[in-house]
């Protein structure tokens, strides 16, 4: 182990991107967390680093798990930051994918460590990947918003400026490490329907794939993911569907959406400072919380 990180294997990189995601308050719907996960299976990546949580993570709040082995011997699984390693199909480069949790204390030396280690692997641009909860209807295509700071990745991908101010996340932390270690970064943000936010949102993890695959010029293999969606907005029409209050309103948010396309509204620092105050009262009060915008 080396400055809390555990390196099982030093891989050999061709002109790596790194693509993180954080499960949390930057994973409204689990739709960044799914799109990672779904990215390293579909791409075989394989395991090669990982934090050690034990300066990170509070266990009373992100508590271990035990599983049995062959149905015998007790393990202990703790809260994982693992670094993944695959080639980008169809490319002349790598990425290292960096699957989390929000970590519960040391923002700024965890996030110095995830630069540190991918600095020194050669990683050329970060992507962050994030999910938020807005008002959006699950019948449309999750929209994504993709930002940068520097004026040079703004237009090379055709991105917006980031002019937000509020509360943050993890990924803005790592995007203020990035700032200071001298790395390029990319904010994509997908938007998930609100009033669905406790279901895995595969309709947000497909628009973020889509969305990386046009920034590293790669076509991402989407079918599992399409067939989850189909799934998906079966199972939420129907559900919708029992309360007439609740299909009149998405009505409004399809006839919205087919009138503005792609454009969402990003909630404002006063919307997110209430969101972040009700997803930490409920997790004192032991609820399992909604997952929050980002």
């Amino acid at each position: 182990m080396t400055d809390g990180i555990r390196i099982v294997e030093r891989p050999d990189l061709r002109s790596p991107v790194l693509v993180a995601a954080f499960r949390g308050w930057n994973d409204g719907g689990q739709g960044a967390s799914l799109a990672a996960g779904y990215l390293a299976k579909t791409w075989e990546a394989d395991k090669f680093a990982e934090i050690d949580p034990e300066d990170f993570y509070d266990f009373q709040v992100s508590r271990p798990k035990v599983t049995l082995v062959d149905g015998v011997t007790r393990r202990i699984e703790w809260p994982e930051t693992a670094f993944y390693h695959a080639p980008v199909p169809g490319t002349d480069r790598d990425v290292v994918l960096l699957l989390g949790i929000e970590p519960n204390m040391r923002w700024r030396t965890f996030c110095d460590l995830i630069v540190g280690l991918v600095t020194d692997l050669g990683v050329e641009l970060a992507v962050t990947m994030g999910s938020l909860l807005a008002d959006v209807p699950h019948t449309r295509p999750a929209p994504v918003t993709g930002s940068a700071t520097d004026p040079k990745l703004i237009e090379r991908y055709g991105l917006a400026n980031s002019r937000y101010e509020g509360p943050t996340g993890i990924v803005g932390v790592l995007h203020d490490a990035c700032r200071r270690g001298g790395l390029d970064s990319i904010s994509l943000w997908a938007a998930v329907p609100h009033y669905v936010s406790l279901a895995p949102s595969p309709r947000a993890a497909l628009s973020l794939c889509e969305r990386l695959g046009s920034l590293l010029e790669a076509t991402i293999d989407t079918k599992e993911l399409e067939s989850a969606v189909e799934s998906y907005n079966e199972q939420v029409t129907e559900a919708v569907s029992t309360d007439p209050e609740t299909a009149a309103y998405v009505e409004q948010l399809e006839q919205r959406s087919d009138e503005l396309g792609d454009e969402i509204d990003i909630p404002s620092g006063e919307t997110l400072a209430a969101e972040l105050t009700r997803f930490l009262r409920e997790r004192e009060e032991g609820d399992e919380p909604r997952e929050p915008p980002a």
